[in-house]
């Protein structure tokens, strides 16, 4: 088995690519041992010191590690990643669930526009997220601000800011000029 790795915006995360599905669709973020308990590669993958966040994508594994060096870690990430895959393991057992996020809001009234941006989300960003090696959720919208939470690669990364104005927020406000002004991390 081949894992190939890609630097992503953020150096202090790695995007492993194993070569076949990893979640299928969608992300599903694990900061702690606890959160990846349904979630063995996860857990293995945060038990290697220096590994602070995994990311699970559609057809990749993100890794966000603390002050450690890549060196030094790389290899360990790669050999548990392989072990995994080819042992044929199962991803996610029993109730695996990402870790409780805060729930979205919105007005009622806003429904159709919120609609309309969570599409905007799923077709056109999220993919182009995924291909740094992170994800993007939907969190909220009021008074014309889309409120929205990066993860993987993106959170904690230096032009996540960037992308989130001159990116995310200028193709939103192409689309829906009439209700979206402004986008805000969550």
């Amino acid at each position: 088995m081949f894992i190939q790795t890609e630097a992503t915006p953020n150096p202090a995360t790695l995007k492993f690519i194993p070569g076949q599905n990893v979640l299928g669709q969608g992300a599903m973020e694990f900061r702690s041992l606890d959160a990846a308990a349904h979630a063995p590669l996860a857990q293995a993958l945060l038990s290697i010191e220096g590994v602070e966040t995994v990311l699970y994508g559609a057809d990749f594994v993100s890794v966000t590690k603390n002050e450690a060096e890549w060196a030094h870690l790389k290899p360990a990430i790669l050999g548990t990643i392989m072990e995994h895959f080819a042992s044929g393991a199962p991803l996610l057992t029993g109730e695996a669930e990402p870790e409780m996020e805060a729930g979205e809001f919105y007005d009622s009234a806003d429904e159709e526009t919120v609609a309309q941006i969570k599409e905007l989300l799923e077709t056109r960003i999220r993919p182009a997220v995924a291909g740094d090696g992170g994800d993007i959720v939907f969190r909220g919208f009021r008074d014309g601000t889309v409120y929205l939470a990066m993860k993987g690669a993106c959170s904690g990364c230096p032009s996540s800011t960037a992308t989130l104005r001159n990116g995310i927020e200028n193709l939103l406000k192409h689309f829906l000029p009439q209700q979206v002004k402004a986008v805000e991390p969550a």
